[in-house]
C-alpha cells in the first residue's frame, strides 16, 4: 500500500537538484489523485512541493541551511525557465515545460472549482493576503478558500498550525520567500494538515497586481528575472546580479543525464 500513498512523479537531475519532469497539468492531476487517496485512506503527512529557479540554485550552493531544507522536499518543480532550458540540453528526458507557481495557482484554482478541493493562503502582508483571496474568489467564484493568514506570525506558529489543522485544506500555499518558506515547511511538515503544501514566494503579490509579469517573450527567453530587477531594482538588483550568473555556471556544470521516480514510503 505504501507505494500508492502519493502519485509518482518522474524527476531529472538539473543543477545538482532532482527536478520534476512534469507539466502543469501533470501537477494538477497528481495533486487531485493524492487528495482522492487521502479521502479514502486517510492523510499521511503533507507532500512538500518546492520550486527550483536561478535564485534557488545559487542559494543551494551558498546557504547550507537552505540546501538542507531542499533535501526534505518531496517534489521540486521548474519554477524558472532556466531550469527547463538546462534540462533540454543535458537530460535524456527533459522537463516538458516551465511550471511557475504564478501560473499553477490558477491551474489549481480552475480545477478546484470543479472538484471542490480547498485552498489555504499563508504569507505576504495582511493587505496583500486578503486582496489575493478576494481576487481569486472574483476570478474563480466556486473556489473554496477555507483559511488564510498573513506571513508575519513569528512567535505565533502554534496558532497558525492549529488554524490549518482545523481548516484541513487540500492545498496549502506558503508564500514567505526563500529560504523562510522552505524552512517553515520542513520544520512543521508533520503538523501541516494539508494534502499538498506548495511554496510560492511572491505569488500572492502577482495575483493582486502588486508585481507584474514579464512579457511572454522575456519569460520564454529566461529573462523574467531581468524584468523584475528593472521594475524593482531597490529590492531585487543585488539578488539577481549575484545569483543569476552563479546559477548559470552551476546549471551547466552540475547537470547530467538521469531520471528518477519519487515514491514516498511512510515510516
Amino acid at each position: 500500500m505504501t507505494d500508492k500513498v502519493w502519485t509518482p512523479i518522474k524527476h531529472v537531475r538539473v543543477a545538482d537538484q532532482w527536478v520534476a519532469a512534469a507539466s502543469r497539468q501533470d501537477f494538477v492531476d497528481a495533486a487531485h489523485s493524492d487528495a482522492s487517496f487521502a479521502d479514502e485512506h486517510g492523510r499521511v503527512r503533507t507532500r512538500l512541493i518546492f520550486d527550483s529557479n536561478g535564485q534557488g540554485v545559487s542559494m543551494a550552493r551558498t546557504n547550507p541551511k537552505f540546501r538542507q531544507a531542499l533535501e526534505h522536499a518531496d517534489v521540486i518543480h521548474a519554477d524558472g525557465q532556466f531550469i527547463v532550458d538546462v534540462s533540454r540540453k543535458y537530460c535524456s528526458e527533459p522537463i516538458p515545460e516551465r511550471t511557475p507557481t504564478t501560473d499553477m495557482i490558477h491551474d489549481f484554482a480552475k480545477a478546484c472549482e470543479k472538484s471542490g478541493r480547498t485552498f489555504y493562503l499563508l504569507g505576504a502582508p495582511e493587505e496583500i493576503n486578503s486582496e489575493c483571496a478576494r481576487v481569486l474568489k472574483r476570478m474563480y467564484p466556486k473556489l473554496k478558500i477555507v483559511g488564510r493568514h498573513h506571513g508575519f506570525f513569528k512567535g505565533r506558529e502554534e496558532e497558525i498550525l492549529a488554524d490549518i489543522e482545523e481548516k484541513k485544506p487540500d492545498f496549502l500555499w506558503v508564500g514567505l520567500g526563500k529560504p523562510l518558506e522552505q524552512e517553515f515547511c520542513v520544520q512543521y511538515k508533520d503538523r501541516l494538515d494539508a494534502v499538498w503544501t506548495i511554496t510560492c514566494g511572491g505569488c500572492f503579490n502577482f495575483i493582486t497586481g502588486d508585481y507584474s509579469r514579464a512579457p511572454q517573450w522575456m519569460q520564454d527567453a529566461s529573462l523574467e528575472w531581468l524584468h523584475r530587477m528593472i521594475i524593482n531594482p531597490r529590492h531585487l538588483f543585488w539578488r539577481y546580479f549575484t545569483t543569476t550568473p552563479h546559477a548559470f555556471v552551476l546549471g551547466h556544470r552540475l547537470s547530467d543525464e538521469a531520471t528518477k521516480v519519487f515514491q514516498y514510503e511512510p515510516a
